[in-house]
């Protein structure tokens, strides 16, 4: 891997001798992208003169990054400036004094043998046509109000395996075809936008990618979005967004959807890392049996083989497929800052022989069958660490928040809602800090398959009832539950056997009712549900009180507005508290 991913944003900004590239570019058709696969390219969508055709050596370009590394464009100076464009029998060039391009209609191929650095400026429209690139220097592509579509491949394939960047200017749009008949057998050609080296997208304008043969976008090195275009991919038969080394979010707009079996949106076989930027990825395919793998395989919002790294920036993901996941690590997962919103709402998929499956009882997460795959919000095969931002759940089947290893909140505000565990650990799980809300409607509210420590922050769980807990700790295997610190809500119960370092409290509760938590100076208010189990067990470093029936004003809105932390409580009554001495029958009575 590129010693970029190892590279986070800096606070300086570099400035050079630049282009101007303010101006004024038409909008795009949003109909423009089905007709280009159709042969009915409007071409009174893009203004082919809005660029110069060529500048002169020395160029270099700044759209405002502070990245200090080489993937931030205005560290590059250019060499020359060859314009393309596309359009009636034949594409056009100017600028190509070596004569490294070829033209065949609106088929371009470049060869750079040279050891210039070049831009490649594409504009115009064709609904035939293609651009192909080969070279050993790092080069850019400027897109420059273009649309371009090939039937039968890529629109464009760089067979370079150095840096490319994709600069976005005015409106554009690419299309593949629903086939791939022309790759040579010793190259590669993944995608609409196909690329071997790196793909740096940055500028200021907007581009339309939709995939009906492969995938969308692909690097088989990785793909990096830095300021500020607006890029909306779309693939019906692949992944919408492939790095193969890494997805890096810096910057910008970006839009994936695939409705593909098994595929995912942003996917990469190492890392996937939000930076800044607005993210929003759609899926809507259904888990399948992969032939290639020997295995069932469901989609995902995100994969991430080797780390996911939510830093900055807005990411939302919504997933309706069967078997289909919001977020899915075989590794590693962290969220350090930004805001994340994951909604599944797609069944399980198939059938295990346990039961488990559509129609069945959510909430065994083992499986001895082969094609069963569940729909998950988040999973991490390794440990997950949640230390800032905001993330918030709703998984309707299965899991919100899951993590094969350790799970530790030290931070940040967690809302999980689901049908199964709402925050689960295969091993011990830890929370020191933050606002956290586990919702489960039909199974434990937070579980631990190993120990279970509340040390700190708010702590609202719910759990659906009966044998389901709000707090559960795998007491089976000699584990615990240990309250330490920081403040509890409970409905539900908690996990018999519990140490109580804190002192714990219960009460009686109604549903549908907001009630008001004073510890301390702090006051915490919530929503309760209309369905939950028996239980309230609330807990503080002080004492707590508690009154039913209150109007909050102020404070901070949390868990869906089932919360309010800081708010000032007024009206209501008080509930009588009782010692709890971790029977789990907390001397409450079933929501009214």
């Amino acid at each position: 891997m590129k010693k970029v991913l190892l590279l986070l944003l800096t606070a300086s900004v570099l400035v050079g001798a630049c282009i101007d590239l303010d101006g004024d570019y038409p909008a795009i058709d949003e109909t423009l992208i089905d007709e280009i696969i159709v042969d009915t390219l409007d071409e009174t969508a893009f203004d082919t003169t809005i660029v110069p055709a060529a500048s002169p050596a020395g160029t270099s370009y700044d759209y405002g990054d502070a990245d200090t590394s080489d993937d931030n464009i205005v560290n590059t100076t250019f060499d020359r400036v060859i314009s393309i464009v596309f359009g009636g029998s034949q594409a056009t060039v100017t600028g190509d004094e070596n004569g490294i391009v070829t033209v065949s209609g609106n088929r371009v191929t470049v060869n750079n043998t040279t050891k210039e650095a070049i831009v490649y400026d594409l504009s115009g429209t064709a609904s035939d046509g293609c651009f192909k690139l080969y070279s050993s220097k790092k080069q850019a592509i400027r897109l420059s109000g273009l649309g371009l579509a090939n039937p039968s491949g890529a629109a464009i394939n760089n067979q370079s395996k150095k840096r490319t960047f994709v600069i976005v200017e005015g409106s554009n749009a690419l299309a593949d075809g629903a086939s791939y008949t022309e790759t040579p057998s010793d190259e590669d050609e993944k995608a609409a936008f196909f690329s071997e080296g790196q793909l740096i997208f940055c500028g200021k304008g907007s581009l339309v990618v939709k995939a009906s043969g492969k995938a969308g976008i692909t690097s088989d090195d990785y793909v990096r979005f830095m300021s500020s275009p607006t890029v909306k991919v779309t693939s019906s038969a692949g992944h919408a967004v492939r790095g193969k080394d890494a997805i890096i979010m810096t910057a910008g707009e970006v839009t994936a959807a695939t409705s593909a079996a098994m595929k995912k949106g942003f996917t990469s076989d190492s890392l996937v890392r939000f930076e800044g930027g607005k993210t929003v990825i759609q899926v809507t395919g259904s888990a399948a049996y992969d032939e290639e793998d020997a295995e069932y395989t469901g989609t995902a919002g995100i994969k991430a083989d080797k780390l996911f790294e939510m830093i900055a920036g807005e990411l939302a993901i919504t997933n309706t497929g069967t078997g289909g996941k919001g977020i899915s690590g075989d590794a590693d997962g962290y969220f350090l800052g930004g805001t994340v919103s994951v909604v599944t709402t797609g069944a399980n998929y198939g059938q295990s022989s346990n039961g488990f499956g559509p129609g069945a009882r959510p909430g065994s997460t083992s499986s001895s069958s082969d094609n069963s795959v569940s729909a998950k919000g988040v999973k991490f095969d390794g440990n997950l660490t949640i230390s800032g931002g905001t993330l918030s759940v709703t998984c309707k089947s299965h899991e919100g928040i899951e993590a094969k290893g350790t799970l530790d909140i030290t931070g940040g505000v967690v809302y999980s809602h689901s049908g199964d565990d709402a925050i689960n650990a295969g091993s011990h799980l830890t929370i020191s800090g933050g606002y956290v809300c586990a919702w489960s409607t039909g199974n434990d509210g937070i579980d631990a398959n190993g120990n279970c420590y509340l040390k700190g922050g708010v702590v609202y769980a719910i759990g659906s009832g009966g044998a389901e807990v709000a707090v559960d700790a795998n007491t089976e295997e000699r584990y615990a539950l240990y309250v330490e610190g920081g403040t509890l809500v409970a409905i539900g119960g908690l996990e018999r056997g519990a140490s109580l370092k804190q002192n714990c409290y219960s009460a009686s509760w109604s549903k549908n009712t907001w009630y008001g938590m004073t510890v301390g100076n702090d006051t915490f208010a919530f929503l309760t549900p209309a369905n939950a189990g028996n239980s309230l067990i609330v807990s503080g470093a002080t004492t707590p009180t508690l009154q039913s029936g209150v109007k909050v004003s102020g404070g901070t809105g949390l868990f869906a507005d089932h919360a309010v932390a800081g708010g000032t409580l007024n009206g209501g009554s008080s509930v009588k508290l009782s010692a709890y001495a971790g029977d789990n029958m907390g001397g409450g009575f079933p929501g009214r």
